[in-house]
């Protein structure tokens, strides 16, 4: 075995020391190059003592066996027969494994508008009030319709940024629609889902609801099988578990 072999199976720092070529300097480090709290460090994870000076420590390095390290390393690090004997070893990963989101059943032509929607949506101008870029509290409050007779934004001019007008509509067909492609619906408590298609609808919690009842709507549209569009990762302790 080298030690680039060794290097790419991860054995311990003290057997790479007894490769060929490691204590002639093929790897650039020797043991008289090292501190004592190296060469100690070395002998802790051979299991070997560390009392004494440093050639007694360098001595004992250089007696230890190679063949003995090999069987000891591969018994311990390279068993290909090991097997995992505790079955709840990933229950505490379980929430971390990455679930797909559910998608809804559309036909072609639905998916084709979808696709030409976000592809306008791209070529979007943002709609802003005139002035917005004068005063702070007018860039917050979104857009307004200019009614001013000379107000240049109204007569549509270059510099000034577009109105909204019915010709940025999108598709009608999918108007409305969550990207995804459900049709969302606003739900304030479990008993809402009864009525809600999985395959076409999703809900959306409201923003007033609390963790209570938000944790009882995900378990409630787990076991019905609907997408909540806005879940919340909910810390559940005491009597939410």
């Amino acid at each position: 075995m080298c030690y680039q072999e060794a290097r790419q199976k991860s054995l311990p720092r003290w057997y790479l020391y007894h490769l060929e070529g490691c204590m002639k300097g093929g790897n650039g480090m020797t043991y008289e190059n090292m501190t004592v709290a190296e060469l100690k460090d070395l002998l802790r994870e051979a299991g070997l003592p560390v009392s004494g000076k440093k050639s007694e420590l360098i001595e004992r390095l250089n007696a230890s066996s190679v063949e003995e390290a090999v069987e000891t390393v591969e018994e311990e690090f390279i068993d290909e027969d090991f097997e995992m004997d505790d079955e709840d070893f990933f229950d505490d990963d379980i929430d971390q494994i990455h679930t797909a989101r559910q998608k809804p059943v559309l036909d072609d032509e639905t998916k084709a508008h979808l696709v030409t929607r976000a592809a306008e949506k791209k070529k979007m101008p943002k709609f802003r009030r005139q002035e917005w870029y004068r005063y702070y509290r007018l860039a917050r409050t979104g857009w307004r319709k200019p009614n001013g007779y000379q107000s240049k934004q109204r007569l549509n001019m270059k510099y000034r940024t577009p109105m909204a007008r019915v010709g940025y509509g999108k598709i009608a067909s999918v108007r409305g629609l969550h990207p995804s492609g459900f049709k969302e619906v606003l739900v304030n408590q479990s008993s809402e889902l009864d009525g809600i298609d999985p395959e076409t609808q999703a809900v959306r919690i409201g923003a007033t609801v609390g963790n209570r009842k938000r944790s009882t709507i995900h378990d409630r549209a787990d076991d019905l099988g609907i997408r909540v569009l806005n879940r919340r990762r909910i810390d559940r302790k005491g009597d939410l578990q």
